[in-house]
């Protein structure tokens, strides 16, 4: 395969990989703003699904918030954030953003892991909607990670190549 049709599958593969975060973004968002709408107006959480009816006891623990703010309310601005970038990636096809976008989901992803710790070990309690938000912000690290390689893998495979 030549080159270019190389680059131009690697291209499809990256926009592919961005028009998933931007799916991904938009679940994350409507999931986070029902727990922040949750969060202002004190309705309580459907939530009744086998073992994992803990959500509005989640909600109301003590570590629902940071600095005053809910938590969901961070999720609503992540997923924006996310949202935003990953369409402007699409309209500038642009490295920096895509580097940003892997960043932030590494971020997400870190996040959600210490907050599904809590949930389990410090409040004994689990929350679907929260764990649904762990999970888009995994698939959004994986989409991310395929949308810029490394430059030491690019690097050996021009390497193999020359070999």
């Amino acid at each position: 395969m030549h080159a270019d049709g190389r680059a131009r599958i690697l291209e499809g593969m990256q926009r592919t990989g961005v028009v998933l975060i931007v799916v991904l973004a938009l679940f994350g968002l409507a999931d986070s703003a029902y727990l922040a709408a949750h969060a202002a107006n004190g309705v309580p959480l459907l939530c009744d699904i086998g073992n994992l009816s803990g959500c509005n006891v989640v909600a109301a623990s003590q570590y629902s918030q940071i600095f005053g703010v809910p938590l969901a309310v961070y999720g609503v601005l992540f997923y924006s954030v996310m949202l935003v970038l990953a369409v402007l990636e699409l309209s500038v096809n642009d490295r920096r953003l895509r580097r940003i976008l892997q960043g932030l989901s590494l971020v997400g992803v870190l996040s959600s892991l210490y907050f599904i710790f809590i949930q389990v070990y410090l409040i004994g309690a689990f929350c679907i909607y929260c764990f649904a938000s762990a999970l888009t912000a995994l698939f959004i690290l994986v989409c991310a990670s395929f949308i810029e390689p490394l430059r030491g893998g690019v690097q050996r495979e021009s390497l193999a190549e020359s070999s």
